[in-house]
């Protein structure tokens, strides 16, 4: 790996687009190298792992602003307030699951009901959202 990287060497290193790496400059989150006088910025080779952790804490379901804070903890070297940060994501996530589960429970029982042999009645998925 050389020292330094154009803007898409470095996108496809860190496996994301230009547009990505651009996007997180103007969010902040990656440092714009000054232009040259041939035109081209020029990226350190270090910034693929500064690319790559950040994806990967999205995949994680961290926002880039959390993003960014992660960032100014793992500068500080504080473990226990990333622990925290990571465990309010863990509630979270933990929330949306348990919606996520009620709503599935609802739209299956729903659908069970469309299932059942009497052709008489209204649509129970449509009279159940139209229902006041």
């Amino acid at each position: 790996m050389t020292s330094e990287l154009s803007i898409g060497r470095l996108a496809a290193e860190a496996g994301v687009n230009v547009e990505t790496i651009r996007y997180y400059q103007r969010r902040g989150l990656l440092a714009e190298p000054e232009r040259p006088l041939n035109g081209q910025r020029r990226y350190p080779a270090e910034l693929t792992k500064h690319v790559r952790f950040i994806k990967r804490a999205q995949v994680l379901g961290f926002t880039l602003e959390e993003i960014a804070g992660l960032l100014r903890l793992e500068e500080a070297c504080a473990c226990a307030e990333t622990r925290e940060l990571a465990d309010r994501k863990l509630q979270v996530i933990d929330s949306k699951l348990a919606d996520l589960n009620a709503m599935r429970k609802a739209l299956a029982k729903l659908v069970r009901q469309c299932d059942a042999p009497d052709s008489k009645r209204r649509c129970p998925i449509i009279h159940a959202l139209t229902a006041d």
